[in-house]
């Protein structure tokens, strides 16, 4: 046996002892599922199974010039249907300019690894997704990070940083501030509204730059689901912006919303854009034909329907989890917060969102429960958060029937009254605060 083979066997069984080893679950099908309800799905408008989108792209394809492939890197190739999706989501967006990328970490990866100039900093979300630690990993930047959600921590980290570091004071010196309006791990909403305003006040000579993440708002929140930034109204306020299409829209890939200038830089610096196949035909036309619907009445009763659901949820667990211990089980903190529609009241109220984290020391062994009364979510434990985050996260579609969530909570409630007390060795999770995506 290979000195290889002993290294990487070992890294494994050390994670299967912890048990937190990863594996791919079995094949399963989206039409034998029989009774199974399905938490762990990022489709939130469950797309995937509209029979409007279907007709769509199957007309679509009929009259395609092409549908295979691309013919090489978004560099090398810009095809018709290549070059009308990104002026379309421009316009859908309001942003200047937009580039396509194969997926969201491409395009974080390629963003701030190479925009940020060297001696740059970089003030970013303690929870930040794991494709912007990984781009600024490979940049020759300061990164700064302060408590997740928390504007007042922002607010005197930047202030530090307009103090104390001569480049930021004389506008010499760039601070990117890096956050999602929605965060994966925990549902909750980043106050950019009260963010933007602070680079304004703090660094008044413009070299303070937002960057947004908005996978896990596209095709839910703001008009037609323009994001939590077109809520907010800020688009023009955003250096970049990126919207991912494997989420609510079913599809694959991603767009990075920027300046033409950064779009320009990007091209030819954004090695983890260019040195890829760009997204095939079949895949532009899917992407297209989804914002079709997004752009229809369609669209709008999904999103409005997946709102319901996710306030129907939470508001149920709020009240059958009410006499749990919070030692068992607990939402995070910012669910016991009133819910809102309206954005300018955060971060005093929170907006129902579709991921749903279930706080518990027993992750798995909930998870195992769900699984045995013919549900499926995923148990979430290090190293993808952090050790005294473990949780179960349920996340809710379209699709999903009043009597779908009331099975959910029924079965979760179950669980929680037949556990017994933790004991004093057991450790108790907080319901304090929340977790970042680490993987």
């Amino acid at each position: 046996m290979s000195a290889l083979t002993l290294k990487l066997t070992a890294a494994l069984e050390s994670r299967d002892r912890k048990g937190i080893l990863f594996k791919i679950p079995p094949p399963s099908s989206l039409a034998n599922n029989g009774n199974t309800l399905n938490f762990t799905l990022n489709e939130y408008l469950s797309l995937s199974k509209s029979p409007e989108l279907r007709r769509l792209f199957l007309d679509r394809l009929q009259t395609a010039p092409a549908l295979f492939g691309s013919g090489g890197s978004r560099v090398a190739v810009n095809w018709d249907a290549h070059a009308a999706l990104e002026t379309r989501l421009a316009r859908f967006f309001n942003a200047p300019t937009a580039l396509l990328a194969g997926s969201g970490y491409d395009a974080n990866v390629a963003f701030f690894r190479h925009v940020p100039q060297r001696g740059d900093i970089i003030l970013h979300d303690e929870y930040i997704h794991a494709s912007i630690y990984d781009g600024m990993r490979s940049a020759h930047v300061r990164r700064v990070s302060f408590t997740h959600n928390d504007f007042e921590a922002f607010l005197r980290a930047l202030r530090k940083l307009a103090e104390e570091d001569h480049g930021v004071m004389k506008g010499t010196t760039s601070v990117f501030l890096a956050v999602e309006s929605v965060y994966s791990m925990d549902g909750s909403i980043a106050p950019l509204n009260l963010m933007v305003k602070a680079l304004e006040e703090v660094l008044p000579k413009g070299n303070g730059h937002l960057v947004v993440d908005e996978a896990h708002a596209t095709g839910i929140y703001g008009l037609q689901g323009r994001g939590i930034v077109s809520m907010f109204g800020i688009e023009n306020k955003c250096l970049a912006r990126l919207h991912t299409f494997g989420k609510a829209l079913s599809c694959s890939g991603a767009v990075l919303l920027t300046t033409p200038l950064v779009r320009e830089y990007l091209v030819n610096h954004g090695r983890a854009l260019f040195f890829t196949t760009a997204p095939t035909h079949t895949t532009v036309i899917s992407i297209d034909c989804a914002f079709s619907i997004l752009e229809s009445d369609t669209g709008t009763q999904l999103a409005t329907r997946l709102i319901q659901n996710c306030t129907y949820l939470i508001e149920s667990l709020l009240v059958s989890l009410a006499d749990i211990s919070r030692d068992v089980i607990c939402l995070p903190p910012h669910f016991y917060r009133p819910l809102s529609k309206n954005v300018e009241t955060i971060p005093t109220t929170t907006l129902p969102t579709a991921i749903i984290p279930l706080l518990t020391p027993h992750a798995f062994e909930l998870a195992e429960h769900l699984a045995n009364s013919g549900i499926k979510a995923f148990a979430v434990v290090f190293p993808v958060v952090p050790k005294d985050k473990a949780r179960v996260r349920a996340t809710v579609n379209a699709d999903k029937t009043r009597e779908d969530i009331d099975r959910l909570v029924s079965v979760v409630v179950e669980w929680a009254k037949a556990m017994d007390t933790p004991s004093p060795k057991d450790k108790a999770i907080s319901c304090v605060g929340p977790a970042r995506a680490r993987l």
